[in-house]
């Protein structure tokens, strides 16, 4: 991950910011990727500083205002989901779109590459992209000048390795903290795993209950568990709601009104909350985790959740999630952004779906395309890596909300 989080954009910001050294045969004025610099660096800054509250608690740490803090300890995460979560569009009309579209490549490549499970089909277009990079890198910057040559740095040729030498290690290997001497790292890591297991099969109550489930949580099955808080008292459906109901139960009756659940533990250990309590909070307290990613009819679609609901139908209870959802992706900017910007437009439309649809939960932050008019537009953010998070034992925390 350091090749990408830290290596990367070591290289590619002193070069949109023009601190790049200049050698005396070269001159600065002819970079016409030089574009963070003055009002555009400090308007840069607060647009990366404006979407922490869009981004997940579930995301971990945000990135600052890198105007401020890019060189005050930027951690590698920050830089991870600054340079390949909002970058592509932040920098959408302020880097010249040679230089942008270049830059989309090596996003699509490492998001792919940060992937826990990689298919064949991934493999190869993230070997593509990240060649592509690297070929049109030295073509668009390096240009075959001998004063441009420190641009060419280790890392250029590193990320074009990522996919031919991308292998399982297995958990042992996760837990490697020394590259200069990795075989005594894993053979010591091996005993400490041993003896940790010995302690455990002596004293069982040494291992604390893992997947606890909350006071008052509903376990649904398949790693879903509906969280409070909850309603008292029942909450009477509203008419743009019913439709949603109806259409939802085929036409069977419905009730007039239903108890409203807060939250949702995913599968992958995120929580999803839900507007109905998230919007009571002030935006500089709050980490929307409203949104969500989701599988309807065997296509990919992102949402609001504006609550959870359980739905007595005939003997059985049906966990379900009245949504709001997004329009398809912009397929332009989608095509030019090479798979990178997902911009959607909220529609007003609610559905009603089962939860066990949601797959992740997602940030959506806002911003604007000229090109596409001034309509609200919002795009998508996914943790990178969610999947190894999950595979090691990661696990948001869950905190008991107060009930209604």
């Amino acid at each position: 991950m350091h090749v990408a989080a830290i290596n990367a954009p070591d290289l590619l910001l002193p070069l949109w910011r023009g601190t790049m050294r200049c050698d005396p045969t070269d001159d600065k004025e002819n970079w016409d990727w030089v574009v963070l610099i003055g009002d555009v660096w400090t308007a840069h800054g607060k647009a990366v500083a404006d979407s922490l509250p869009h981004l997940p608690g579930s995301f971990d740490r945000p990135p600052r205002n890198p105007a401020e803090k890019i060189n005050t300890g930027y951690k590698a995460w920050e830089f991870l989901l600054y340079i390949f979560g909002l970058c592509p569009a932040l920098l959408h009309g302020i880097l010249p779109d040679k230089y942008w579209s270049n830059f989309c490549r090596l996003v699509r490549g490492i998001r792919l590459m940060t992937q826990h499970i990689i298919t064949k089909e991934d493999l190869r277009e993230a070997h593509m992209h990240l060649l592509t990079w690297e070929r049109d890198f030295e073509l668009l910057y390096y240009q075959r000048r001998l004063d441009h040559l420190h641009f060419i740095r280790p890392v250029t040729h590193a990320i074009t390795h990522l996919a031919t030498e991308t292998r399982t290690i297995g958990n042992l290997g996760q837990e490697i903290r020394q590259p200069s001497n990795p075989y005594a790292n894993l053979s010591s890591r091996a005993v400490h795993r041993a003896q940790v297991n010995a302690l455990k099969a002596m004293i069982p109550d040494l291992e604390p209950e893992g997947n606890s489930v909350p006071r008052g949580a509903q376990v649904l099955g398949d790693g879903f568990i509906l969280l409070r808080a909850t309603e008292r008292t029942s909450h009477p459906i509203n008419q743009s709601e019913v439709a949603a109901y109806q259409q939802y139960f085929n036409g069977m009756n419905i009730p007039h009104s239903i108890f409203r659940w807060a939250r949702l533990r995913l599968p992958n250990g995120q929580v999803a909350r839900s507007a109905w309590k998230e919007i009571l909070k002030p935006i500089d307290r709050l980490r929307m985790a409203r949104f969500v990613k989701l599988k309807i009819d065997g296509e990919l679609r992102f949402a609001e959740v504006k609550y959870y609901a359980r739905i007595k139908v005939n003997a059985d209870f049906e966990t379900i999630a009245c949504i709001s959802l997004f329009s398809q992706p912009d397929q332009q900017l989608l095509r030019l952004s090479w798979h990178t910007i997902l911009s959607c437009i909220p529609q007003n439309d609610i559905q009603i779906v089962d939860v066990k649809s949601i797959l992740s939960v997602v940030a959506m932050v806002p911003h604007q395309v000229h090109t596409l008019g001034d309509m609200e537009r919002y795009f998508v953010v996914e943790k990178p890596g969610l999947d190894v998070a999950t595979i090691s034992g990661w696990e948001e925390a869950t905190v008991d909300d107060d009930l209604d």
